[in-house]
């Protein structure tokens, strides 16, 4: 069912856009979008601060899993710059799109590569709110609900799915996007996936933890809860440790470095959420890189959640 969601929100929110086109409407709904980003990402602090499991082990455990976290985005990164670069070119696509948009004459104002103002400070405050949200996390951990956490989370995962699928009622753009790539979307799955599995078993050798332990949780990409809780049955807690810090860690650094992510290329920002594009990272991802975009961030984090699962024990398998 947790599959169905963003699915569902989006659908609901794109035939609302398809049907609304006053401007007046149109950025209140932005308005209400960067609202409940900013209360996403302080949630996704909140929990971080509140966590002792995450806060007891930022020592050693800490260290290694935040050199896991952030090579397994590089390695994604580098291997989605490649097949930018041969396959599947999303910046020159994009241009062509914008070319047949303007020769449609469809609004391509709003789709812009580059940035507003107002954008950038936005930008930079869903790190602000992802810090502060862990600095009261610690200090107010005592008097935190998870279960409160849990539905405030949801709240603004289903408000930010069906503002995400209010902006793709009003934009063809995107569905000529899709249209153009078709299939290829799968390669910007497998890219990630290499790129974090390699990441994960070149640090095996080089960090003083077992290969299975930095292969196994650099490959949940960013699937924090089944990675740790899958690494806790089978290798016992400390493994299940790295494998929720790594890709908790990997969500945070995804939010941290979007403004230098979006200077490399479209995919990059798309490589780095992996998992979470279906989720958490979705919002921050597709509100920098383009609405164009949206349903291919979306698609690639389904792919790897529905990916990750199966990868786990088969990647187990060879350790056991």
């Amino acid at each position: 069912m947790i599959l169905c969601i963003p699915f569902i929100c989006v659908g609901v929110g794109a035939v609302a856009g398809f049907f609304i086109k006053k401007k007046r409407i149109l950025r209140w709904v932005e308005k209400t979008i960067d609202i409940g980003l900013m209360v996403l990402m302080t949630v996704i602090g909140l929990s971080i601060g509140a966590n002792e499991l995450v806060m007891k082990n930022l020592g050693n455990i800490g260290l290694q899993s935040m050199v896991l976290s952030i090579s397994a985005i590089a390695f994604s990164v580098f291997f989605v710059r490649l097949l930018e670069k041969t396959w599947m070119p999303l910046g020159e696509i994009r241009k062509r799109i914008e070319e047949e948009a303007r020769a449609q004459k469809w609004d391509v104002g709003s789709e812009s590569s580059g940035m507003a103002g107002n954008e950038k400070v936005i930008l930079y405050l869903i790190g602000a709110c992802v810090l502060l949200g862990i600095l009261f996390g610690v200090l107010f951990r005592p008097f935190i609900l998870k279960t409160v956490l849990d539905y405030v989370l949801m709240g603004s995962l289903i408000l930010l799915y069906t503002g995400v699928g209010f902006s793709l009622g009003g934009n063809k753009r995107v569905f000529l996007y899709m249209k153009t790539l078709g299939f290829r979307v799968g390669f910007l799955a497998l890219g990630v996936f290499a790129g974090s599995a390699l990441s994960g078993l070149l640090w095996g050798f080089l960090l003083p933890i077992p290969v299975s332990t930095s292969l196994i949780a650099s490959s949940g990409m960013s699937y924090y809860s089944i990675t740790g809780a899958y690494m806790t049955q089978v290798f016992g807690i400390e493994a299940g440790t790295y494998g929720f810090m790594v890709n908790v860690m990997r969500e945070f650094f995804t939010v941290l470095f979007l403004p230098i992510l979006i200077r490399i290329s479209p995919g990059s920002a798309i490589a780095s959420g992996a998992a979470g594009n279906m989720d958490t990272m979705l919002m921050p991802i597709t509100k920098f890189v383009g609405k164009d975009l949206s349903l291919v961030t979306l698609i690639t984090g389904v792919l790897l959640t529905l990916l990750v699962p199966f990868l786990l024990p088969v990647l187990a398998h060879f350790f056991i």
